[in-house]
């Protein structure tokens, strides 16, 4: 199915030139966050004096220097000079840290990607009169944390493949592949460093924005773990699919919705943004970020092709049996015992692919793909009806908005 802007007609849709603009400037604005992605994981090893070391600051041990910028001028301290002084090749542990850190992340930044969440930050930059390059490096240190995130979800979720090549963990292996995602969380350190480096309030609450959010992410995806099988369970015994529904919808919010939330709001905070406007905007970026995931789960039911290439096959969840939005919303959708036949077939997982099919089927038919899309879209509006009356008068403010429907429209890949 096509997702489509409900009740505004003048909105960007796949089918229409604005959409073909807003992901032209979204393909843009991911280009400039790559150049910034590349400052700080770097496609060769460098000295921890440098910004692409994860040792920048650190004091690290003599054998980490690494070229003529590890001397006590341009780094930290001292202590990155190695012992007979500067040397024009990495040092043996600079080599070792690249591998083990810094080249699984770049694996899976090179597999593709929208970028849109550091795009969308970049656009709150500029539309509230800052200056997004120089924050480059702190936007693109939210898209690192992000691919650090789905290199351990694939660990968790045992997942073969990452937008079409083999995940993280099969290529480089599960220890390395948890180590470096997780050290990916960090890059905001170096990036703060990099863009405000003497205004220690500003930083402080940079830091506590983004802890604030990364915390709520690890409990979204602790509730994804463990899932909603007993809250299904209910819904399909009783008929009454609020209980399931809330705790979906929580789980997206604080999974997917924090971090983006977080990105807006460290946009807000580093343009000196007042508190409503801030708060607002965090506000904004949550919904975006919720909707996008309950537009994942309808994409689940689609599947999802990119360059020709297949990067989600039709049901991935059904086979899996995960509860997702479309399954929550079908409770009040199907016939009791449609429903009860529905969830027995996939509840358990394994379920093979003419019974994925079929469900997937149901589901669409019943209304419940047009529900998550429905409440998805009703998110977004009621978010941007808080914000746009704080924002300023200019053509970017109208455009904020195009950009967001359009992530949450298009197809899907992470």
């Amino acid at each position: 199915m096509a997702f489509t802007v409900l009740n505004d007609p003048a909105s960007a849709t796949a089918d229409t030139p604005a959409a073909a603009e807003a992901r032209a400037q979204l393909a843009h604005w991911a280009e400039r966050v790559n150049e910034h992605v590349e400052l700080l994981y770097p496609a060769a090893p460098v000295g921890c004096g440098q910004a692409g070391s994860p040792l920048l600051a650190y004091g690290c041990a003599t054998d980490c220097a690494a070229g003529t910028e590890g001397t006590a001028e341009s780094a930290p301290d001292s202590a990155c000079r190695g012992a007979s002084g500067p040397s024009s090749a990495p040092a043996p542990a600079a080599a070792r840290l690249h591998a083990a850190l810094t080249a699984p992340v770049r694996y899976l930044v090179g597999s593709g990607g929208q970028r849109w969440r550091p795009g969308l930050m970049m656009a709150v930059i500029d539309l509230l009169g800052g200056d997004s390059e120089h924050f480059g490096p702190l936007v693109a240190s939210m898209e690192l944390a992000h691919t650090g995130s789905l290199m351990v979800d694939d660990v968790e979720d045992g997942a073969p493949l990452r937008r079409g090549r083999d995940t993280a963990h099969i290529t480089f292996g599960t220890a390395t592949a948890i180590n470096a995602g997780t050290s990916a969380y960090l890059a905001l350190d170096r990036a703060v460093r990099l863009t405000v480096p003497h205004d220690m309030e500003l930083r402080a609450r940079l830091y506590e924005t983004y802890l604030a959010a990364l915390r709520a992410a690890h409990a979204g995806q602790a509730l994804d773990i463990q899932g909603h099988r007993e809250e299904m369970e209910q819904a399909v015994l009783t008929g009454d699919a609020r209980p399931v529904l809330d705790a979906v919808r929580l789980t997206h919010r604080l999974k997917s919705g924090a971090m983006v939330g977080a990105g807006f709001e460290a946009a807000a905070l580093v343009c000196a943004a007042d508190p409503r406007q801030r708060a607002a905007l965090m506000g904004f970026g949550s919904a975006i970020g919720t909707a996008y995931q309950i537009t994942d789960d309808v994409a689940d039911l689609e599947g999802v092709v990119r360059d020709g290439e297949v990067t989600k096959q039709v049901g991935e969840d059904l086979c899996n049996g995960k509860v997702t939005m479309p399954l929550a919303h079908a409770v009040t959708r199907l016939p009791r015992a449609d429903m009860t036949r529905l969830w027995e077939a996939v509840r358990d997982g394994g379920a093979e692919g003419p019974t994925v099919m079929r469900a997937a089927q149901e589901l669409r038919d019943c209304g419940a793909l047009s529900a998550c899309v429905q409440e998805a879209e009703a998110l977004v509006t009621a978010a941007w009806s808080r914000l746009e009356s704080t924002l300023p008068p200019a053509p970017g403010t109208p455009t904020l908005l195009k950009l967001a429907r359009c992530v949450i429209q298009g197809n899907r890949i992470a």
